[in-house]
């Protein structure tokens, strides 16, 4: 039923990381067959190989949850075990006879691992676009995976020092006080990271020798998520998460809301993404105020996708954030907490 094609891997950088790029064709023969194909499964590519790891695409003929509605999904899914892998990916799809695209997305930027070994588009294509085009032709499309893998080289093992240097605390010259909880770290290093930090701590309102900074507008977990970022450019599962699944939607919200003011604008990009893939019905109104508030485009685009569904609409319409939204005509979602309000602000 399917094939797939490799183009000879490639080597586009000899700095301090290799980005190794390959383009993988994977020919469905006869989408017809796969009609009676149910939500969540699957038909795969064979396992390809780029940089020395393994993947594979799969492709859901009637997508991959219940609210794809009306949509196939295609995922690009990460195989090997033990180390987490930088990426970056575009899925396409080709009507195979004249290869011409059919339907697209840009490139997505994604740190692969065994514990999040899977990313792609949940509304990947209509499947009344895939009969259409199936029945054109011969039957056949491709969808084309142009995956690049950055390869890190042995001066990249400065972040795991700085995690290092984060953890054990050695060398801290500012504590931050954050709602009872303190954090230790580098003046230095957060100015030279963050145009906030710089300015707060030598800026011209800089008090002399600061070693105290008091924080009361964000909760201890996010702030130590952000320090984590600063000091290794990853993005840790948030501390003490309950499920062992990595983020959840609520602290993806408010780290988003923190990288914005902090001037982090790769963390606030890292953070668009998770809620793109974790977006639900419970949470998309938020979720699209988030995104409206803090100039998030691509995650607005996303948020307005996910509610062209009327299933899924009619299911944020019931929710209590989007009631809320309506009486409070969408007030800025804010960390700020004001006294007496709840210490975890509603979002």
């Amino acid at each position: 039923m399917a094939s797939s094609s490799t183009t000879p891997e490639s080597t586009t950088s000899r700095c301090m990381t290799q980005h190794v790029t390959a383009t993988v064709n994977f020919e469905i023969t006869n989408y017809l067959r796969l009609k009676g194909m149910s939500v969540g499964e699957f038909v795969s590519s064979p396992v390809f190989r780029v940089a020395g790891y393994d993947w594979e695409i799969r492709f859901y003929p009637a997508g991959k949850k219940d609210f794809s509605a009306g949509k196939a999904s295609c995922f690009v899914r990460y195989l090997s075990q033990g180390k987490d892998v930088w990426t970056s990916f575009a899925l396409s799809m080709l009507e195979t006879k004249g290869q011409e695209q059919v339907a697209g997305f840009g490139t997505m930027h994604h740190v692969f691992s065994p514990r999040k070994d899977e990313r792609g588009h949940e509304k990947f294509v209509d499947r009344s676009k895939l009969k259409s085009v199936s029945r054109q032709g011969d039957g056949c499309f491709t969808i084309r995976c142009v995956l690049t893998v950055s390869k890190e080289s042995p001066p990249l093992e400065l972040a795991g020092h700085l995690e290092r240097m984060l953890g054990n605390g050695r060398g801290a010259d500012v504590t931050f006080c954050v709602r009872g909880q303190k954090f230790g770290a580098d003046r230095s290093l957060l100015a030279a990271r963050s145009p906030f930090f710089a300015a707060q701590l030598f800026g011209p309102m800089a008090e002399k020798d600061m070693r105290r900074v008091e924080v009361d507008d964000m909760e201890p977990t996010i702030f130590q998520m952000m320090l984590h970022y600063i000091y290794t450019e990853s993005l840790p599962p948030a501390p003490g998460s309950d499920d062992g699944e990595g983020n959840n939607i609520a602290v993806m919200q408010h780290l988003l809301v923190a990288a914005d003011r902090y001037g982090l604008d790769t963390l606030k990009q890292m953070c668009e993404e998770e809620l793109c893939n974790l977006m639900d019905a419970e949470t998309v109104t938020s979720t699209l105020a988030l995104a409206n508030q803090h100039q998030c485009e691509r995650l607005k685009k996303a948020c307005m996708s996910f509610m062209e569904s009327a299933e899924v609409m009619g299911a944020a319409v019931e929710t209590d954030g989007f009631k809320e939204g309506l009486k409070t005509c969408s007030p800025p979602l804010s960390l700020e907490v004001s006294p007496g309000e709840k210490s975890q602000p509603t979002i």
